[in-house]
């Protein structure tokens, strides 16, 4: 998908979030927004002005003359615009009355409404990004942590594009050299050719596998990381919930079965987005809405990919904390051992027995005892391998990987045919599908039913 598209009908939508607010933008892009914000714009006129510059004025209905809303009024000529399409954003009075209305007069003078994402897609087949600086486009707007917001900051300044590229280079380069000694065996030998193949498919799947060793993080950043805080009724679920969200958002008493149902929170430690989920406790009950949070505490440890698992240390270890440890023994974990401020009675050799103390974190939760250690725990599990994600290049796009592991395979059935003896002609076809699996990530080699299904899940206006 590499032409460039220069005629397209100019389509308008809101670009700001519906409600009230300072301001709402309303944003055009194409051969005609100029013209179709002129028609309705009382002021300078539009045609005349010079790019990237702003103008008081003036909203009025062409037909009746009424005065819809006082605006100033952004031109942004072609080619130097995202779309690379001439750009008009009119900046109003957010409400929903009045946006609406500067909308509907564009439609009707001949603009056409924006589907989702469209003025990123136009971005896009217009050359001026390429796929992952479009998705990254989105990764940005959903980011929920300074981290994941570098992440895809990073991805916008093409850095994994450029990484990309220089892989599809050099894959293209090797491959036309086999093409040569195909067509002009007498200029090299076949095991000169099998050598730089095998040594370009190492070299390359080499990169690709460290951009494959941050997938995981990435997906951290930017899903958020399922974490279910368990133990058995009042060791601290709720208060530890409340403390990590600074609010108290769970009920905490001396009750036991006060928490009867799954709480789910977001909360950002050290840059990691937790998903918090405060479980029931989980223990033997007859009351049936206990055996139904209990059993919904039991579905989230299941689903979860941090288990917050809250012990009490002023009580000895029970056989329901011992069951909750087996449980939760294949999932990765932090055991916080609570009420520090109270006197010990957990017999911590037994514990000792059971969990290994790396897992270990003291708290004392009322006093914010541990609560710091807790906090570099949960980050150095996710991240202990990428110190600076503002200049490492991650994924984190399913999309993104899933074509990255289909790329590795292909290169595997290269070394594997390179070692096998195959007649190098047969090999160049899996070095070739790595080629364009590489190029599906940029959006080179993207057919354009995935194009159209990527951008549909854009936010309307961008």
């Amino acid at each position: 998908m590499s032409a460039s598209i220069t005629a397209y009908d100019t389509i308008a939508a809101i670009s700001t979030p519906p409600g009230e607010g300072a301001i709402s933008i309303v944003r055009l892009s194409g051969e005609t927004a100029v013209a179709t914000a002129n028609q309705v714009f009382k002021g300078k006129d539009l045609s005349q002005v010079e790019s990237h510059t702003i103008h008081y004025g003036h909203i009025v209905d062409p037909e009746s003359g009424e005065l819809i809303d006082e605006v100033m009024v952004s031109v942004m000529l072609a080619p130097k615009t995202f779309t690379r399409e001439d750009v008009v954003e009119i900046n109003c009075h957010g409400g929903i009355v009045a946006t609406n209305r500067i909308l509907q007069l564009l439609l009707g003078e001949g603009a056409r409404m924006a589907e989702p994402g469209e003025f990123t897609k136009r971005a896009f087949l217009n050359g001026r990004i390429d796929l992952t600086e479009a998705e990254s486009v989105m990764d940005l707007i959903r980011a929920k942590t300074d981290r994941a917001m570098q992440v895809a900051v990073n991805q916008l300044d093409g850095n994994l594009h450029t990484l990309i590229k220089r892989l599809r280079q050099e894959i293209l380069e090797v491959l036309a050299q086999v093409e040569v000694n195909i067509d002009y065996p007498e200029y090299d030998t076949d095991e000169m050719t099998t050598k730089m193949l095998l040594e370009k498919a190492q070299t390359v799947q080499k990169a690709i596998s460290n951009l494959l060793s941050t997938a995981s993080q990435g997906k951290v950043l930017r899903e958020g990381l399922a974490t279910a805080i368990v133990g058995r009724p009042n060791v601290g679920k709720s208060s530890l919930l409340n403390h990590m969200l600074h609010e108290d958002k769970a009920i905490v008493t001396d009750v036991a079965g006060t928490t009867r149902d799954v709480l789910e929170e977001y909360v950002n430690v050290r840059g990691v987005p937790l998903k918090l989920v405060d479980t029931a406790g989980i223990h033997d009950t007859t009351d049936k809405v206990e055996k139904i949070g209990v059993e919904r505490s039991r579905q989230a440890i299941t689903q979860a990919d941090l288990i917050l698992l809250v012990l009490d240390q002023s009580e000895p270890l029970t056989d329901e904390d011992e069951q909750l440890i087996q449980a939760t023994a294949n999932k990765k974990r932090i055991i916080v051992l609570n009420k520090q401020d109270l006197p010990a009675q957990l017999d911590t050799t037994a514990l000792l027995k059971l969990v290994s103390p790396d897992e270990i974190i003291k708290t004392a939760i009322p006093t914010s005892a541990g609560m710091d250690a807790l906090d570099e725990r949960i980050a150095k599990l996710f991240f202990g391998g990428i110190e600076n994600s503002q200049t490492t290049v991650m994924v984190s796009n399913a999309r993104q990987i899933g074509l990255l592991r289909q790329a590795n395979k292909s290169l595997d059935a290269v070394i594997a045919g390179i070692h096998a003896g195959m007649p190098i002609d047969l090999v160049q076809i899996d070095m070739t599908a790595a080629w364009d699996k590489l190029g599906e990530i940029t959006g080179e080699s993207a057919p354009d039913e995935l194009i159209t299904q990527l951008f549909s899940q854009f936010c309307l206006g961008k």
